[in-house]
C-alpha cells in the first residue's frame, strides 16, 4: 500500500507515510434504538477501513479512494460545496473539528476499505480516520469520548442522518473477545469479556448486492416517527413532554405505552413496540453472552430481526429472502439485518464447524430466488476486533 501512495503522489517519502485505522462494525441485538437513547450492543470486526497519509503545509485535502473512483482536492480554507460523492465525509470532518479548533495543514493520501460498503457503518469508520489524522497533523489532542462525539456530530449536521451514537462507539471502545454494552442516553459502557466456557464463533456477513445510502431512505423518517410517538404517549398521560426536539422514546415507561397503544397510529405503535422489546431484548442479549450461551444469544438476535421487519417495517424483498435464508441454514446462532436494513447486508453468528455447509445453503438459497445478484453478492467470515487506532 505505501507504494500505492508513491504512486499517487510520486514526492512522498515512504517513511513520511502514517496510517490510522478503523473497524466496522456489527451490533448483535440493539437495533434501531441508539437514537432514541437505548442500549445496545456492538462487536467491531477484524475488517475495517485503512487510511495511508501525510501532512500538507500548503493546506491542501488531496485524496483518493481504492473504493470509489475520482480524487478529491481542495484547500483547507476554501472548502468547496457539499460533494455529492465519497468526499463529502472529509468535507464533514473538517467541518466538524473547525467549530472547535484552528486547522490549517492538510492532507494528502489513500483510503481504502476491506468489505463492500453497505450496513456495517463504513461511513463511521472513514470520517474517524479523517478526524484522526487531521488531528493528528494539526497537533489536536483528542480522547475516545471527543472521537466518538466528533464524528457523530459530523455524521448528524453535515451529512444528515438523525442517527445514534452506536457506530462511532462500536469503532472506537470495542475490543477483540469482548461485546461492547453501550447506554446511549449517558454514553456510559462496560465491555463484556468473551467467558472462556464460549464456544468459538465466526461472524458471517452476507452482503445483499442492494448498494444503499441512509439519506433519502426511510431511516430519518423512522427516527421521526418515534419522537412523534414519545411526545403523543407524555401528552396521553398528561407529563411535561418539554422540547420536541430532545424528545425520546427513552422518557416512556412501557406501562404508559400499553396503556396508550391504541391511540397511536398503527405505525408509530409498531416503532414503539419495537423501541420497547429491543430495549428489554438487549438486557437478555448481555446476559446470555456473560454466561458463553450462544444459542440463547442467536435466539434473541433472531427475535430483534423479527421485529426489525414487522415493526420497525425494514427490509426489502432482497434482504428478507436474504434473512430468511439464514434462518434455514445450518449451524446458525442467530442472526438479523446490519445497519438500517433498508438495504446492505445480513449478519449472522454462526458455528465455525458448519461455516461452509451454511454458507452454500445460504447462497444457493438467494441467488436462486434473485439470480440478478450473482457476481454482487457476497459472503465474509469476520471476527471480533479492537477498535480505532494508529498504526504507525
Amino acid at each position: 500500500m505505501h507504494k500505492e501512495i508513491q504512486s499517487l503522489f510520486p514526492e512522498t517519502n515512504i517513511t513520511d507515510i502514517r496510517h490510522v485505522y478503523s473497524p466496522y462494525r456489527v451490533c448483535p441485538v440493539g437495533a434501531h434504538i441508539d437514537h432514541q437513547h437505548g442500549h445496545v450492543t456492538g462487536f467491531a470486526l477484524d475488517h475495517g477501513v485503512d487510511f495511508y497519509y501525510t501532512p500538507t503545509e500548503t493546506g491542501v485535502i488531496n485524496l483518493f479512494s481504492s473504493d470509489f473512483e475520482g480524487q478529491v482536492i481542495f484547500p483547507i480554507d476554501a472548502m468547496p460545496p457539499k460533494y455529492e460523492h465519497w468526499g463529502r465525509y472529509i468535507q464533514a470532518a473538517i467541518y466538524v473539528l473547525k467549530k472547535n479548533y484552528e486547522l490549517h495543514v492538510g492532507i494528502q493520501g489513500l483510503a481504502s476499505g476491506s468489505l463492500p460498503v453497505g450496513g456495517l457503518s463504513s461511513s463511521s469508520a472513514v470520517l474517524l480516520c479523517y478526524i484522526m489524522a487531521l488531528a493528528d497533523v494539526n497537533h489536536i489532542s483528542l480522547d475516545e469520548h471527543a472521537l466518538i462525539e466528533l464524528a457523530f456530530q459530523a455524521e448528524k449536521e453535515y451529512i444528515g442522518l438523525s442517527l445514534g451514537k452506536l457506530d462511532q462507539s462500536c469503532e472506537v471502545l470495542c475490543k477483540k473477545d469482548h461485546l461492547l454494552y453501550l447506554d446511549t442516553k449517558d454514553d456510559s459502557y462496560k465491555l463484556i469479556p468473551q467467558p472462556a466456557n464460549m464456544p468459538e464463533f465466526d461472524i458471517l456477513v452476507f452482503f445483499s448486492g442492494l448498494t444503499r445510502t441512509l439519506v433519502n431512505t426511510g431511516y430519518n423518517t423512522r427516527t421521526d416517527e418515534c419522537k412523534v410517538a414519545a411526545y403523543s404517549l407524555m401528552a396521553y398521560e398528561g407529563l411535561p413532554y418539554g422540547d420536541y426536539a430532545e424528545m425520546r422514546l427513552r422518557n416512556v415507561e412501557r406501562s404508559i405505552y400499553e396503556k396508550w397503544k391504541d391511540q397511536l397510529p398503527s405505525s408509530l405503535s409498531k416503532r414503539t413496540l419495537h423501541y420497547m422489546s429491543e430495549f428489554e431484548r438487549v438486557d437478555r442479549a448481555v446476559e446470555a453472552f456473560s454466561i458463553g450461551d450462544l444459542k440463547g444469544l442467536g435466539a434473541i438476535m433472531f427475535e430483534s430481526g423479527d421485529s426489525s421487519i414487522h415493526n420497525w417495517e425494514a427490509g426489502c424483498p432482497e434482504m428478507i429472502a436474504l434473512y430468511d435464508a439464514i434462518k434455514q441454514a445450518p449451524g446458525i446462532y442467530g442472526g438479523r439485518f446490519s445497519g438500517a436494513g433498508f438495504k446492505g447486508c445480513c449478519i449472522a453468528l454462526a458455528d465455525p464447524a458448519y461455516r461452509d455447509q451454511a454458507i452454500h445453503a445460504i447462497s444457493e438459497s438467494y441467488l436462486a430466488a434473485y439470480p440478478e445478484m450473482e457476481g454482487k453478492y457476497e459472503v465474509r467470515v469476520c471476527k471480533t476486533a479492537d477498535g480505532l487506532r494508529r498504526v504507525s
